[in-house]
């Protein structure tokens, strides 16, 4: 039987747009046409009226708690800010549920945004990683994943979504990195969370407390920030 010679080409044009599609830098513009639509869907809902306006009134119980806890998760993948959404949590539910929301809203927000990071972006973005700071910072998250996320995550100087698309890009595993955003995010979303709960009476010990255990993770972040930047330049610290 003889060949269709108008089907190989079709086919062959085919292939070549499938390949055009899939390739590392269409899976990269499609990554960022994801994170600009959350982004500007954010904007546009203004998650943070939840702090004045408070809850639905018709969403109540653990079903509240449960459905706070996703749109947590979303808005983080969207660049909210969590300090934002940890205060709500404790505001609308109170210490411990608002904690356990903000908690699983954590690392369900995290699990996003490696996921996306890790299928549409890694591929174009590793080969970029050049520079002696990209290619440190690279190496401490592929080789000690784990122990860097939770540094990260106890001290946090770098932006939640950030460093979340950064663990994408290097060869961090999920487990190490969802298990550190776990434990190490507890610390200061439990001060957050408290702090919230206790925003009506903020001459309270146990709001003063949480306000002043931020301050002080604010400041070592910034300590372990700046001891981190002469260790990557090989510029040798005073002491």
């Amino acid at each position: 039987m003889l060949d269709d010679p108008v089907a190989r080409p079709s086919a062959g044009l085919a292939v070549r747009c499938t390949r055009a599609l899939l390739s590392p830098w269409s899976r990269l513009a499609l990554l960022v046409l994801v994170l600009a639509a959350a982004a500007t869907t954010v904007l546009l809902l203004q998650p943070q009226r939840l702090l004045a306006t408070g809850w639905p009134p018709q969403l109540s119980g653990g079903a509240a708690v449960v459905l706070f806890g996703v749109a947590y998760g979303l808005c983080t993948a969207a660049f909210v800010p969590r300090p934002l959404l940890n205060l709500a949590a404790g505001a609308l539910f109170g210490s411990s549920a608002g904690l356990a929301s903000a908690l699983a809203g954590t690392v369900l927000g995290a699990g996003i945004s490696f996921g996306l990071g890790r299928a549409l972006g890694q591929d174009a973005l590793r080969p970029l990683l050049r520079g002696r700071w990209l290619t440190a910072a690279d190496g401490q998250l592929s080789r000690h994943g784990f122990r860097s996320m939770l540094a990260i995550r106890l001290f946090p100087g770098v932006p939640f979504a950030a460093a979340n698309y950064c663990a994408a890009v290097s060869r961090m595993g999920w487990l190490p990195f969802l298990l550190a955003t776990g434990l190490g995010s507890i610390p200061n979303t439990a001060a957050y969370v408290v702090a919230g709960s206790r925003a009506a009476s903020p001459s309270s010990p146990v709001f003063l407390i949480a306000m002043g255990f931020i301050a002080v993770t604010g400041v070592g972040a910034a300590v372990l920030a700046w001891f981190k930047r002469h260790r990557l330049s090989g510029k040798p610290t005073d002491g």
